[in-house]
C-alpha cells in the first residue's frame, strides 16, 4: 500500500501524480514502482498492449531518443480509483500530448488506457464560426 509522507493510505490521484513526477525523472524503473505487477498499459490507436512493470520499463527505456524527457501535466480529473490525465511530453525536439485513463487498485495503478491524439489542419468550411487558437 502506497503511504504519503503522512503515513496516510494515498488517494487514486495522489497515486497517479506520484507517477507523474517519477516520469519526470526519466527512470521508468523508479516510476514502475506506481504500477501493479499485473499492470496493463492499452493503446487503443496502435491496438498495443504492454503487460507487467518490466515491460513498461523496457518500451520506455528503449525509446529511441537523444534527450531527457519532459513531462507537463495540463489537467487531472479524478472519481474514486478513475483518474484521467492529460500530459504534453517532449524530448526537444518531438512534442506530443497523453490523455491517460488510469484505474488504481490497492493503491497502484493497475491499467492505463492511452490515447496521442496528433494535431491536424482546422476545416476550411467552419472558419467562420471558430477561432483558430493552439490547445492548451
Amino acid at each position: 500500500m502506497a503511504v504519503s509522507w503522512k503515513g496516510e493510505k494515498m488517494t487514486a490521484k495522489e497515486v497517479v501524480l506520484a507517477f507523474w513526477d517519477a516520469m519526470g525523472t526519466n527512470d521508468f524503473k523508479h516510476a514502475s514502482q506506481w504500477l501493479s505487477v499485473a499492470f496493463e498499459n492499452y493503446m487503443p490507436q496502435t491496438g498495443e498492449l504492454i503487460k507487467g512493470r518490466e515491460n513498461f520499463v523496457a518500451v520506455n527505456a528503449n525509446y529511441p531518443s537523444n534527450s531527457k524527457w519532459l513531462f507537463t501535466l495540463n489537467s487531472i480529473t479524478a472519481e474514486g480509483n478513475n483518474v484521467v490525465t492529460d500530459v504534453s511530453i517532449t524530448n526537444g525536439t518531438l512534442t506530443a500530448r497523453a490523455i491517460t485513463f488510469h484505474t488504481v487498485e490497492n493503491s497502484l495503478i493497475a491499467k492505463q488506457r492511452e490515447y496521442w491524439p496528433d494535431d491536424y489542419p482546422a476545416p476550411e468550411w467552419r472558419s467562420q464560426w471558430v477561432e483558430a487558437r493552439p490547445y492548451s
